[in-house]
């Protein structure tokens, strides 16, 4: 049986009606930069997530882009991250002259390790003269920007504890989970809501997805707010009177449009993942794969919108030899991510080697997304598990 590791069409069936009013309504006004269709998905989205402020974006790298500009983040400061993840989540640190600085991941969310991070915090940082926190670099420590990776949080309490404890700014990468909740010590909170600023990304294969690039930047303070819009236009407020220099980072109006179709149907997509995962679970514990399989984590007991499966990865033995194996019997698999960031040809000036995060770089070697988008088959992970089994049930 062929299994797609992901079929767009299956869900744009479901939209499919409200996507083409939307854009017969926008081909209508012919307002394509800006106005209400990006106005009303912004008040969407933020009504959604729970945070004061959403403002559109041309991409989720571009999001986190505007964010670090408008923190006014470049040379001679630097940011903390995951070296398990997409490459615009450190290259957006470069790109603003700051050095992208990494802490260990956990072994079973792969989302970065809080005892990881305080341990860099407080033996490989030092005071600087006015009291910052330096790296090893000497660059000076602005902000932690944790990701919420394949569609689960990460410890959010501990993260911003250590945060407030060094005077450090705090920014989510949600680009893989909207519509994860968080459990926090004060109550549930949505993922992009829990830190001061947070971006997501509408890529078509994200588990909220446009028709092309498309982003969104959140935070809770009306004058970063206005920052954030000054950053996606060219620094400008009044028409070319530009306050800064900033980019062209908006979002297109074609996009929310279609983002905007799908929003009301994000719940219950979610829903569908975990059911998915689930199933995954049953089917690999009843054909013995535990010795060879590790599934991801399931959600957080009594809270099950804290994992909504944006990448359905498992740690696999012999992960390429499966992966072969798989794409031969027409199953669809990927590799998120095959090279952590520490060891990317780029990244070489930053001097790490191999050893530095081993369980980001075992992550790199053991993982395996499988199919999980909502629209998957009880059959199907059927199928995908007997692939499994019998690639690891065979003589060898």
């Amino acid at each position: 049986m062929r299994v797609p590791l992901l079929d767009l069409p299956r869900q744009h069936a479901l939209v499919r009606d409200d996507v083409a009013a939307r854009i017969a309504r926008l081909f209508e006004s012919q307002q394509f930069i800006m106005g209400p269709a990006v106005e009303e998905f912004e008040s969407a989205f933020r009504d959604f997530v729970g945070c004061g402020y959403a403002v559109g974006m041309s991409s989720g790298t571009d999001a986190q882009l505007a964010i670090l500009m408008a923190m006014r983040i470049g040379p001679g400061d630097a940011v903390l991250t995951s070296p398990y993840t997409f490459f615009a989540t450190a290259g957006c640190i470069h790109r603003c002259g700051a050095e992208p600085v990494f802490a260990d991941v956990t072994g079973d969310s792969l989302n970065l390790d809080p005892e990881k991070l305080r341990e860099f915090l407080e033996s490989r940082c030092t005071a600087g003269p006015d009291g910052s926190l330096l790296t090893p670099r000497g660059n000076r420590l602005r902000a932690i920007l944790p990701v919420h990776l394949f569609g689960m949080c990460c410890p959010m309490d501990e993260i911003l504890a250590l945060a407030e404890r060094f005077g450090l700014a705090v920014i989510e990468d949600a680009a893989q989970a909207a519509g994860a909740e968080y459990p926090g010590a004060g109550g549930t909170i949505n993922a992009g809501a829990i830190a001061e600023s947070a971006y997501f990304s509408f890529f078509p294969t994200k588990n909220l997805g446009g028709a092309g690039d498309g982003g969104i930047a959140v935070c809770r303070d009306p004058e970063f707010a206005e920052r954030l819009r000054l950053m996606r236009n060219h620094g400008m407020g009044q028409q070319y009177f530009h306050r800064e220099v900033g980019g062209n980072f908006r979002l297109d109006a074609l996009q929310a449009a279609v983002v905007h179709a799908k929003l009301p149907h994000l719940a219950g997509w979610n829903a569908a993942r975990r059911r998915n995962a689930a199933h995954y679970a049953r089917a690999f514990a009843a054909r013995g794969l535990d010795g060879f399989v590790r599934t991801p984590p399931a959600p957080l007991p009594g809270f099950e919108n804290s994992h909504i499966y944006h990448q359905y990865a498992v740690r696999a033995r012999d992960r390429d030899a499966l992966m072969a194996h798989l794409r031969a019997a027409d199953i669809g698999c990927a590799i998120y991510y095959p090279v952590p960031l520490h060891l990317q040809e780029c990244f070489a000036y930053l001097g790490h080697r191999a050893g530095d995060f081993p369980v980001a770089e075992a992550a790199a070697r053991e993982s395996l997304a499988l199919p999980i988008f909502p629209e998957l088959r009880p059959e199907e992970i059927e199928a995908v598990a007997d692939a499994i089994s019998a690639f690891y049930k065979q003589p060898r």
